[in-house]
């Protein structure tokens, strides 16, 4: 395993300082898709499997500088309960009744694919776009709607129109069948998102400490691939040159075009034609007294047309416990408003933290009413890792897949193709060792033959 970096696990870190627990990449993982929980059970984690705090299980919205709950059983891009949604002061009447037209829309049109916000637009108007599903899908993706593939990033609200013609309608019918499902199921249950108590670098840690004795090199950049008889020959930035059977480049995909022009110029180029974004993330540690609002959820998120620095803030040590002493807060914002969003974001975002900082702090302040110093900050900013799953996406994806099907002794696994979070990139690993594996086997029988 030749790793470029000082240490495995590449935006999965987690810091500790003070007592406060630090997360400088992701700090969950969603358990609807099984693979990371799946992981964790196999490396014999699963009793620092930590869900959320159950007694503050909603978000906030910014809205008119003022953070209001987002509606209970809002998912994303539509509404599945009523009444909630109808009270809420997040968006006009106008607005609401537009929404409200999903229910007697007919079915879009047959296209190949679209994005985000087209369908958001068309099946519940521009007000519910803005306000809504553009400050949430940006908290997961950050990136913006308007390029965002729709069957890349949420294929199931397509899906539901597809199958039920309204959104909304799939939205409570599927609600329904999970109230009748959930009837008397016991054991163990974990909230949508979840944790490890001792930060996810654990579960790196855990995975790096299986590896055997000198299997993972770190520092070792590789500069170059190509062909031998048999295999390949990884070269490193220092020069070695090392014969392996087969390869797994669990890189970005930007990263991996490159050593792929001499042996495949094709998926070269489809590789490097997916766009990657900048993450930064400023983490502020604060005695509780100093924190005016009640902090009653899990973190707020801000559209666009709010003109803030900050998109989103997680109440960190409200959302998962453990995470700062008693009398103590953790916030954690994420940046990517106006002053660091548009045309050139992903190369030219700043990074001079001091600058990120006291940006951070005036919109806290301005939002939260934290006028106090924080007792420390922690900035992170990973300069183009946050793969961009634009329209067409999934058509480089078929492109891709179809020039691997000529080097079955090849595998690519990361976030650059199926899903950008752990459980699809810890999926994307188990799948590329599977194919490598059925390689080397088949490989085997053939030399037997012969």
């Amino acid at each position: 395993l030749l790793e470029a970096g000082d240490r495995p696990g590449g935006v999965i870190r987690t810091e500790r300082r003070d007592g406060f627990l630090i997360e400088g990449g992701p700090d969950c993982f969603i358990t609807d898709r099984p693979w990371a929980i799946d992981l964790c059970r196999r490396l014999g984690l699963e009793e620092e499997i930590l869900g959320t705090n159950p007694s503050c299980r909603r978000s906030f919205i910014l809205r008119n500088g003022r953070i209001v709950p987002i509606p209970e059983g809002y998912q994303l891009l539509a509404p599945s309960r009523f009444l909630p949604f109808a009270t809420s002061p997040i968006m006009s009447l106008a607005g609401k009744l537009r929404v409200a037209c999903d229910l007697v829309l007919p079915r879009g049109p047959e296209v190949s694919d679209e994005s985000l916000a087209t369908f958001v637009r068309r099946r519940f108007g521009a007000e519910a776009l803005e306000s809504l599903a553009q400050p949430l899908v940006a908290g997961i993706y950050n990136a913006d709607p308007e390029n965002l593939s729709l069957r890349a990033t949420f294929p199931r609200f397509l899906d539901m129109e597809r199958s039920h013609r309204s959104v909304i309608l799939a939205l409570l019918r599927a609600r329904r069948r999970m109230a009748g499902a959930n009837a008397g199921v016991s054991g163990a249950r974990y909230s949508l998102f979840a944790t490890l108590r001792g930060g996810l670098q654990s579960l790196v840690d855990r995975l790096a400490s299986a590896l055997p004795a000198g299997a993972l090199r770190l520092g070792t950049a590789v500069s170059g691939l190509e062909r031998r008889a048999g295999g390949f020959v990884v070269t490193t930035a220092p020069g070695e040159r090392i014969a392996a059977d087969a390869v797994v480049l669990a890189l970005p995909a930007r990263s991996a075009a490159p050593l792929l022009g001499a042996i495949d110029p094709e998926m070269e180029g489809s590789l490097a034609s997916i766009p990657y974004g900048t993450s930064i993330t400023v983490t502020l540690a604060y005695r509780r007294a100093d924190v005016p609002h009640a902090l009653d959820g899990f973190g707020f998120v801000v559209p666009r047309s709010e003109k803030r620095t900050v998109a989103a803030c997680t109440f960190s040590s409200v959302k998962f416990a453990g995470r700062a002493p008693e009398g103590s807060i953790l916030l954690r914002a994420f940046l990517g408003g106006p002053s660091y969003a548009g045309p050139g974001r992903a190369d030219g975002a700043p990074t001079d933290s001091e600058r990120l900082v006291r940006a951070v702090r005036d919109d806290l302040r301005d939002i939260l009413g934290v006028t106090a110093a924080p007792l420390f900050a922690v900035t992170y900013v990973w300069q183009r890792l946050m793969a961009q799953y634009q329209v067409g996406h999934l058509e480089r994806v078929a492109a891709v897949d179809r020039r691997l099907a000529a080097h079955p002794d090849l595998a690519l696994a990361g976030n650059g193709l199926r899903g950008v979070g752990i459980p699809d990139c810890v999926r994307s690993g188990e799948l590329a060792a599977e194919r490598i594996v059925a390689a080397c086997l088949l490989k085997e029988q053939t030399d037997q033959k012969v």
